[in-house]
């Protein structure tokens, strides 16, 4: 139940009174491949050592001449694709290219391609994890108990779709969702803090985790205090809160006629809170201060 207390104001006396009121994502691995690779007799070989390679996106090849008069270059039966080419007639040498989408990339040795020296690079697609974010309520949001509201997440995956949605109040399931929205309420909490999370998975399996920290307070009573003029038109007084929860102030002329100008509305950031009436009239006002309902 809201309280809501209430302050007068008359000839500057001021007095208090109740109403209720594969490589994993994000590494790249490098690979190996011999060009013109040397036998166990010492000769070089016009071969690519291995013929075929499988790596993941993001993923570098680097080719390294064990032989002489060799290249590397991408294509097909002789006829390049021009995505990369390296030719060299001496060594020391290596050249490396990048895979930066995936698929199945072929090469030769433009010298030797006749002789079936030719290799396959095949790039998989890494695999990347949903993404998954509580929008309400936010971090160490504050309640007044008993707390009542709904827990909300929105989730994507850039490379696939969100299967599912499971929301958890500490360690035990509050619910699972195939379909957004994603959203649970929860009833009734008392006075504690606690932590909710959502876990979202995605049709690879892979799962992405967010969660935020909840303040449920007991309200503390209303006590308005310490009323002084500053001025003949500034007024002001005290009044006890919590922290993270909002308070309206409200001014009336006269009691009976049930008729409040709203004042303030705040979000309390300790307690005793100050607030400040610097458009007062000659004529008797009353003031009272209010919980407002949680969001």
């Amino acid at each position: 139940m809201d309280t809501m207390k209430i302050l007068s104001r008359w000839a500057g006396m001021a007095v208090g009174a109740m109403i209720f009121a594969h490589s994993p994502a994000g590494i790249a691995a490098t690979v190996t491949v011999f060009v013109g690779n040397t036998n166990l007799s010492g000769l070089a070989a016009d071969v690519f050592v291995p013929p075929s390679t499988n790596i993941n996106v993001n993923d570098k090849v680097v080719w390294v001449w064990e032989g002489l008069n060799h290249s590397s270059t991408s294509g097909t039966n002789g006829v390049p694709s021009g995505l990369w080419d390296s030719t060299i007639t001496s060594r020391p040498h290596a050249f490396t290219n990048t895979f930066t989408a995936p698929g199945n990339f072929s090469y030769y040795c433009q010298v030797h391609v006749s002789f079936g020296m030719t290799g396959l690079i095949s790039v998989a697609a890494v695999d990347l994890p949903p993404t998954v974010s509580i929008t309400n309520p936010v971090n160490n949001a504050t309640f007044s108990a008993p707390a009542s509201f709904t827990v909300a997440a929105t989730a994507s995956d850039p490379d696939g779709t969100v299967t599912n949605v499971q929301f958890f109040q500490g360690a035990t399931s509050l619910g699972d969702f195939a379909t957004s929205p994603y959203s649970m309420p929860v009833n009734n909490l008392a006075a504690a803090d606690y932590t909710f999370s959502a876990v979202a998975t995605d049709n690879g399996g892979l799962t992405a985790t967010n969660a935020v920290t909840v303040h449920v307070v007991t309200p503390v009573p209303i006590i308005l205090s310490a009323p002084q003029f500053l001025s003949p038109t500034d007024f002001r007084f005290n009044y006890t809160a919590n922290s993270g929860l909002s308070y309206i102030i409200q001014r009336a002329s006269d009691l009976g006629s049930g008729l409040w100008t709203t004042l303030s509305t705040n979000l309390a950031t300790g307690s005793p809170m100050l607030f400040d009436d610097a458009a007062v009239s000659g004529s008797p006002a009353f003031y009272r201060v209010g919980l407002l309902p949680n969001p």
